[in-house]
């Protein structure tokens, strides 16, 4: 169960992450593109444990 709960976290974080304005920062845009990706590859993570897991 708090593999799921982790899997809609990293899901509810890349949501947040793309409203985010950076004002047209270069720094501050590559962060969040940054943060984006790192959100995504953890909710495949947590998505391939829960998979698993239901084997």
């Amino acid at each position: 169960m708090k593999v799921r709960i982790c899997r809609k976290e990293a899901k509810e974080s890349k949501f947040w992450l793309r409203l985010v304005d950076t004002e047209n920062n270069e720094i501050l845009e590559t962060e969040r593109k940054k943060l984006i990706q790192e959100s995504h590859e953890l909710m495949l993570i947590f998505g391939s444990i829960l998979k698993n897991l239901t084997k």
